[in-house]
């Protein structure tokens, strides 16, 4: 490439990021103050968290269960029950939040989410056959056949995204097709199982539609959390790359960006994340949708200031999500799922309108 030719993508490139909405002063003045704002709301969905459920405790009792001074019962419910499944909801938001946010700069699509590109569906079917076929019923033991299917999923899409693209580089259109169709012929696959198993109906109905309760421990974290960890990493490592992306693939080539490589790292990133997340909390809606849009209005389209961001946003929307199901029909829970189904729908039409509306 000439010296002309980088100069003149670099202008246009300038100029692209300007219309699209680039992060404007006043962005980065609010980026702090909305930062720390999503930071104090974590502090507090954790500590409610830790407070609320089917018995109320103080915040004495929390604090002298997490410090080992606390009586047997209150040390039961806090170590053994309310902190696994904080620590859980944490980082299966986060790690939901990041992937959304990853798939959307991917695909250039503001209405896309994880499960477009087939990764929800094939953790899914992994999960229906390691309860049918092995008989395994509990979280732990079907968590790598969740992780393995997410990553099946992935590169079924990404094989047909490359077939499929006129070019050896899996465009965008590519590959959300090629997930689109993915997606409906595993999810067609479960159907059939489950019709066939009413044993392995009644597990996963639990499972689908998302949960942090349900016997999940520290055993779990520590299985999904170094993969999630991992994913993470190469989330945010891959920000500046998504930032190119984002100018279009013409100007991403003429800046030097090999856009296969590239988009390989952010597909892998996306299986992590979301593969990990899905084994630790289920299948979960709307959180990879929404919350990118939440905090896009604070940090602008800037992926190094979006992504950490997001993390958070993704965790509180999760954790104040589960409290809800802890109190809205106490005694009894509803799934962290169900809550967000039903927040998430309007949620979901807000973002249209504004895409719409953005759009004309």
């Amino acid at each position: 490439m000439t010296v002309t030719a980088t100069v003149t993508a670099t202008a246009v490139a300038e100029t692209r990021v300007v219309r699209t909405g680039a992060p404007r002063p006043s962005s980065g003045r609010r980026l702090p103050t909305g930062a720390l704002a999503l930071l104090a709301l974590l502090v507090g969905a954790v500590l409610l968290s830790l407070l609320v459920g089917g018995r109320g405790l103080s915040p004495a009792q929390v604090w002298a269960a997490l410090l080992g001074d606390g009586d047997p019962e209150s040390s039961a419910i806090v170590l053994g029950q309310r902190l696994p499944r904080t620590v859980i909801g944490l980082l299966g938001g986060c790690a939901l939040a990041v992937a959304g946010a990853l798939v959307q700069g991917h695909t250039r699509n503001p209405l896309a989410d994880p499960g477009l590109l087939g990764v929800t569906s094939g953790a899914s079917l992994a999960v229906v056959l390691a309860i049918s076929l092995l008989g395994l019923t509990t979280p732990d033991g079907y968590l790598w056949f969740a992780f393995a299917g997410a990553a099946l999923g992935t590169v079924v899409v990404t094989a047909i995204g490359l077939a499929a693209g006129r070019r050896r580089d899996a465009s965008p259109a590519s590959l959300a097709l090629a997930g689109a169709a993915v997606s409906a012929l595993l999810s067609a696959i479960t159907g059939v199982l489950l019709l066939l198993d009413a044993g392995a109906l009644d597990v996963h109905r639990f499972w689908t539609v998302g949960s942090l309760a349900g016997g999940r421990g520290f055993d779990v974290v520590a299985a999904a959390g170094p993969p999630l960890l991992l994913g993470l990493l190469v989330a945010l490592a891959h920000a500046p790359a998504l930032n190119t992306l984002a100018l279009g693939d013409d100007l991403a080539r003429a800046l030097g960006r090999r856009l296969l490589p590239a988009r390989l790292v952010g597909l892998l990133a996306v299986t992590l994340l979301v593969g990990s997340a899905t084994a630790l909390v289920g299948s979960l809606g709307f959180v990879g949708l929404v919350a990118p849009h939440l905090v896009r209005g604070v940090t602008g389209p800037d992926h190094r200031a979006l992504l950490p961001v997001c993390a958070v946003a993704g965790a509180v929307l999760v954790l104040l999500a589960d409290v809800l199901g802890r109190v809205v029909i106490a005694p009894a829970e509803l799934p962290v799922g169900i809550v967000l189904g039903v927040a998430g729908g309007p949620a979901f039409l807000l973002v249209v309108v504004r895409h719409l509306r953005g759009a004309r």
